[in-house]
């Protein structure tokens, strides 16, 4: 099971480049709104992009979707770890949580693959 990551924890690794924030939800979420330097990458896209974006599989990563209730980011995280991604953490409370914190947020498409 995909241990999870508390928000003042995963700013301050995104802060200090430690870690990567991968953004779970489908592109047209992405573009609307995602975690500042987010990949986006979705379940489905996993075992096909995931070499490429994510090529260090000992690499802080944290997974993040919407709210609580959305499981695309434990979907993604469960199939990186079966890829062999060894420090893969889920942000359980999602995208929502950390705007109604008032942190910041981009939009845009995602880098390309």
């Amino acid at each position: 099971m995909t241990s999870t990551i508390s928000r003042d924890e995963f700013k301050a690794g995104l802060d200090a480049g430690t870690i990567t924030a991968v953004d779970a939800l489908p592109e047209s979420f992405y573009i609307q709104q995602h975690l500042p330097g987010a990949l986006n990458l979705i379940a489905d896209d996993v075992e096909d992009h995931a070499k490429e974006l994510l090529p260090d599989k000992n690499a802080q990563i944290v997974t993040y979707c919407s709210n609580p209730a959305c499981q695309n980011s434990t979907q993604v995280a469960a199939k990186l770890e079966q890829l062999g991604y060894t420090n893969v953490r889920k942000y359980t409370n999602g995208i929502q949580d950390w705007a109604e914190a008032g942190l910041p947020i981009h939009s845009g498409t995602p880098t390309a693959r």
